[in-house]
């Protein structure tokens, strides 16, 4: 009978432990600053991949190769039933803050689950249908937590009581699909473009205190700006767009710079955005900016410092968006992997930002200038690929023409076809290396003709082999080498995780979480969870505890991805977040 009395007396005193991190976690807050965002506390997990150099990377190493065996669910919770989920959630002093499904913010007790508070904004059912809550991310600012919201308002929440401080129409008709980052002060946003509404398509500048519109930087220049020879022959110049629709972009507070992905021109072919002639723009860089590019931005006033296209003139829908990863490394590239290589720069240590496109390829460019360094094929070498050539010397990319839709009714198999997308890549300083999904997905596209409209299926590369053609890869940013790991027929749109306790971790739309040995990519655990996998992998400490946390739920991507790749059993739903620890 003690025995019974003591174990009811210490299973009450853990609900108290419980209820009390999230009590003190709120009555005990203390304003984010500027200071603790450019360097968290490794418990932390502040902004959307951790650090403002979308690292992802954790100092976090309780968890490592040597227990993770071990590693077992500590809470898990619902959070939604309808929508769509493509968010990452943000952790601060016990809390954890969820974007889910339709907009709602949540935020739990991150030690179990417990609702600390909810905010659902009122919003019609067209607005829910039409944006579906695809914004990625929140930040968190002094006592603020920050999200983009469905109907194209900035709001500002307290994070202590849920409670609305200020909100700020962004309203131009397009839709708020990537999250906020805030540094000094300023939030900066992307988005999707609405239709054919070239002045739709920016990325903008607010003040964090107050909401008030700073600046917009609008992706395609209005006729007679910088930039808008570049479009050519096109008579209908503003219904030209191209958007910033994923992920948020990176800042380097040393050169107080944010740097930002774009994604593909609209029309998706070079034909109908150039009066019917495929030639009617560049076939080399610059062509359509600043669609498919790299922007560096003065946050205080949206000014644009360098950018760096990637692809000229895109005729495929391919996109270079989502996050840039910024790194410091050698660079030594290896000739025997890394196909286009400025000799200039060899054996230099310099800061860099890293990409890879939903269309193939790793580019990495130097993060000051915009400098081409190195780029290579990803994942495989194809004649179907995007880029046919890069001079190495001036950067500049050239599109590969044997695959341009150059009359009506032409059919083209382009590699690649959303190979990565909006789930992130992530570095891990222990490796220098790089850490990314990969998709073998190509597209099988015929150009639109009289009475026919634009067809576009999946298409098979030569090689293609189905039990490789998903998986992980480790890439190595001094000398450009990949080792795959973890393939299979199974795509992911989980974001990859590396942490200091020597692991590196992923989960894929068949509902498997795994952790991998970030030097072997040898698998080391896995468990399967309620539903697929979708972009949110994190990890944080509360009281010296570590935990890993993954979102499950359908998502924009994972539909289409799951029919390109012949799944059978799939669940589409399940909206909910799993938290991992280690017993005791």
């Amino acid at each position: 009978m003690l025995k019974r009395q003591v174990i009811i007396v210490l299973l009450l005193c853990g609900f108290a432990v419980q209820n009390s991190i999230a009590q003190t976690a709120t009555e005990n807050f203390k304003p984010v600053t500027q200071e603790m965002l450019e360097n968290p506390a490794p418990e932390d997990w502040l902004m959307f991949s951790r650090t403002y150099d979308a690292q992802r990377y954790s100092p976090l190493d309780q968890i490592n190769r040597k227990n993770v065996s071990k590693l077992q669910l500590a809470w898990s919770r619902g959070i939604g039933t309808t929508g769509e989920i493509q968010s990452i959630p943000l952790v601060y002093n016990g809390v954890m803050y969820v974007l889910g499904p339709e907009g709602v913010i949540l935020a739990l007790n991150a030690t179990s689950g417990k609702l600390v508070w909810k905010y659902a904004r009122e919003m019609d059912e067209a607005t829910k249908r039409r944006a579906r809550a695809r914004s990625k991310n929140l930040a968190i600012y002094e006592n603020m937590i920050i999200s983009t919201a469905p109907d194209n308002f900035i709001i500002a929440l307290d994070a202590q009581t849920g409670k609305l401080i200020w909100e700020t129409n962004v309203d131009q008709g397009g839709q708020q699909t990537a999250g906020p980052i805030v540094m000094n002060g300023i939030i900066v946003s992307g988005r999707a473009c609405q239709g054919r509404k070239r002045d739709s398509c920016f990325i903008a500048g607010h003040d964090a205190k107050t909401g008030k519109e700073l600046w917009k930087f609008y992706t395609v220049p209005a006729m007679g700006e910088p930039g808008s020879e570049t479009w050519g022959k096109s008579p209908n110049h503003d219904m030209m767009t191209a958007s910033t629709w994923g992920l948020s972009g990176s800042y380097d507070p040393k050169r107080n710079l944010v740097l930002w992905g774009i994604a593909n021109p609209v029309p998706n072919t070079r034909g109908d955005r150039h009066g019917g002639d495929a030639s009617g723009t560049s076939f080399v860089a610059p062509a359509d900016l600043y669609s498919n590019s790299t922007v560096a931005l003065v946050p205080e006033t949206g000014e644009l410092k360098w950018y760096y296209q990637h692809l000229p003139g895109d005729d495929w829908d391919v996109d270079y968006t989502n996050e840039r990863v910024l790194v410091t490394t050698r660079i030594n590239p290896d000739p025997k992997h890394v196909k286009w290589i400025n000799e200039a720069a060899r054996g230099q240590v310099r800061d860099v930002t890293v990409m890879i496109g939903e269309g193939g390829g790793i580019f990495v460019n130097d993060r000051g200038t915009g400098e081409f360094l190195w780029a290579a094929p990803y994942p495989f070498e194809t004649e179907h690929a995007s880029v046919s050539h890069i001079d190495t010397k001036t950067g500049q990319t050239f599109i590969n023409k044997d695959v341009v839709l150059n009359q009506p009714g032409d059919q083209r198999l382009i590699c690649y076809w959303n190979t990565v997308s909006y789930w992130p890549t992530a570095y891990s300083p222990r490796t220098n290396s790089l850490y990314a999904t990969y998709i073998d997905n190509c597209l099988d596209m015929t150009r639109s003709k009289e009475g026919q409209s634009e067809r576009r299926q999946l298409g098979r590369r030569p090689g293609y082999e189905r039990e490789k053609a998903a998986g992980l890869a480790k890439i190595n940013l001094e000398t450009g080498e990949i080792m795959f790991f973890n393939q299979s027929p199974i795509p992911t749109s989980g974001g990859m995780l590396p942490t200091a306790g020597g692991l590196v971790f992923n989960g894929d739309l068949d509902r498997n979480f795994r952790a991998f040995d970030d030097k072997t990519g040898k698998k080391l655990w896995e468990t399967k969870i309620g539903g697929p996998v979708t972009t949110s992998t994190i990890t944080y400490a509360v009281n010296g505890k570590q935990y890993v946390a993954v979102y499950s739920g359908f998502n924009f991507a994972s539909n289409s991805i799951v029919r390109m790749m012949e799944m059978e059993d799939y669940i589409m739903d399940h909206f909910a977040v799993y938290v991992f620890a280690l017993p005791g």
